[in-house]
């Protein structure tokens, strides 16, 4: 992994090594990351983004596999190493997959062109599967892009982090009459995830609605479309993360 050398650099850089994790959780900007790299010429061993973005558990620098670490970012240029459980296993569904009826009453040519996540769970919606999986008719799609997140603390076993204006993004948001659905789309081949992709965003929309904050996880394998619900059941546990319910479908068109 690319990201190796640039990691153990800065370990060493910043007697990081030193550190007690068990402890306290260590800070780190970009501008550290960045100074301590500066003399790799590849784009992996020395981009602040690409060193920080680590979305699965297999994409941690052997130094935080070895050491039980994840990084999570606090404010714009800094983060957080933390050692914890930073991931959820996203698990095998082994329900029967159902046959769903599009509620579509005519044929969309536009969502065969491509072949993105977004695009996937954009059809999934129009066919109103995901109003169907929450069971609320009431959804419409209401949030797309990027935010920054309020001011909110998190607990990691016994640590305390503070979070500020932290840039985020889901893939689409849905509210209807009583609830916000979030949902988050990866490829079929993601097995877990880091919990802050599901818990920043959740986070930052229960500070701006009374209504309850829905997390789903969604995945299109195939002619399959998989869907997981997770909740937080303390608001402010990074690791209170848990599965409420999952389900595989195949959405049945007039033409299928």
């Amino acid at each position: 992994m690319a990201s190796n050398k640039s990691w153990d650099k800065i370990f060493q850089d910043y007697n990081i090594y030193a550190h007690n994790f068990n402890r306290a959780t260590f800070r780190i900007t970009a501008a550290q990351i960045k100074r301590a790299c500066q003399d790799f010429t590849e784009v992996g061993q020395k981009e602040v983004r690409i060193l920080c973005k680590q979305d699965s558990r297999e994409d941690r620098p052997q130094v935080f596999v070895e050491r039980g670490l994840f990084i999570l970012p606090i404010k714009n240029g800094e983060y957080v190493i933390v050692k914890g459980e930073g991931y959820v296993d996203i698990p095998k569904i082994d329900k029967d997959r159902e046959a769903y009826a599009s509620q579509l009453h005519f044929h969309l040519d536009t969502s065969l062109v491509g072949n993105s996540e977004m695009q996937h769970l954009d059809f999934a919606y129009a066919s109103s599967l995901i109003r169907s999986f929450m069971n609320d008719n009431s959804l419409v799609l209401t949030i797309r892009g990027r935010k920054y997140t309020p001011q909110f603390s998190l607990k990691v076993g016994s640590h305390i982090i503070n979070v500020r204006g932290v840039q985020t993004e889901v893939d689409a948001g849905y509210e209807g009459k009583t609830q916000v659905v979030l949902v988050e789309a990866k490829s079929p081949s993601t097995q877990n995830v880091i919990i802050r992709q599901l818990y920043y965003p959740f986070r930052q929309w229960q500070a701006r609605t009374q209504k309850q904050v829905v997390t789903l996880f969604f995945q299109k394998s195939a002619d399959t479309y998989s869907v997981w619900h997770f909740r937080f059941n303390n608001i402010e546990d990074y690791n209170s993360i848990e599965l409420v319910n999952s389900h595989r479908f195949k959405i049945v068109t007039g033409t299928s």
